[in-house]
């Protein structure tokens, strides 16, 4: 049955969209920046919680191209990140990934004049995420997928060096996906198994036909489009 919140959450999933949409115009055309907001105006609050969501992706097209983060983007990030703070997580398992989501989001904005207080106040790195050998891969792989905009030229930590360890886990965790037409977590983790590769790592899977099927078969969110576009980029090798 509908309740009150209904719309407001399909407001601020349509905003999501929306973003998702100008930043993969962005890859796409090699425009500077998103353009999100206009600098002089109020932001909406589901622009914000949409910005919010897309953390570290937002930056995509530049670190893509070698480029730093943007200045714009990432005033709106860090206005975003004010405006919503991380949520209440449901379990430990969560909160960690939050928490992981978040540090990259801190680590690009440092590189601006919006990464430090009062926009962005520094904190300590997570504690690493449980291993595959810990939790078992499916639910190592699940937890991965949540991560997918980790999987960016230039950041690097604990996270990524378990995605280097462990590419036969990756790869289970996205056939398992396309067997399970599970196609969103899927071109999540083809994204991991891209950026290893960028980074030199044999993998156990070829990566091309996922994402050709997941092209064909997808959700066709621009979500799920960015991150398609992104594991493309980085198996193109990134420029710059």
């Amino acid at each position: 049955m509908p309740t009150a919140e209904t719309p407001l959450r399909d407001e601020f999933a349509a905003a999501v969209e929306r973003v998702a949409d100008r930043t993969l115009a962005v890859l796409r055309d090699g425009e500077g920046t998103a353009a999100l907001a206009d600098p002089d105006s109020i932001v909406p609050r589901p622009l914000l919680a949409a910005v919010r969501v897309l953390g570290a992706d937002l930056f995509a097209p530049q670190l893509l191209t070698g480029a730093e983060p943007d200045g714009t983007g990432a005033a709106l990030l860090a206005e975003a990140r004010a405006a919503f703070p991380a949520p209440a997580p449901s379990s430990a398992e969560a909160a960690l990934v939050v928490s992981w989501q978040d540090w990259a989001a801190r680590r690009l904005l440092a590189r601006t004049p919006y990464g430090s207080a009062p926009y962005e106040p520094a904190g300590p790195a997570p504690e690493p995420l449980p291993g595959p050998q810990a939790v078992g891969w499916q639910a190592w792989s699940k937890r991965m997928a949540q991560l997918s905009a980790l999987a960016l030229p230039t950041l690097d930590g604990p996270v990524h060096e378990a995605a280097r360890a462990n590419t036969l886990d990756l790869a289970r965790g996205a056939v398992r996906c396309m067997l399970r037409r599970d196609p969103t977590t899927a071109v999540r983790l083809a994204r991991w198994l891209a950026w290893a590769r960028a980074d030199g790592r044999p993998l156990r899977l070829e990566i091309e036909p996922v994402l050709d099927r997941i092209r064909l078969a997808g959700d066709g969110t621009a979500r799920s489009l960015l991150e398609l576009t992104i594991a493309q980029r980085l198996l193109n090798g990134v420029t710059g």
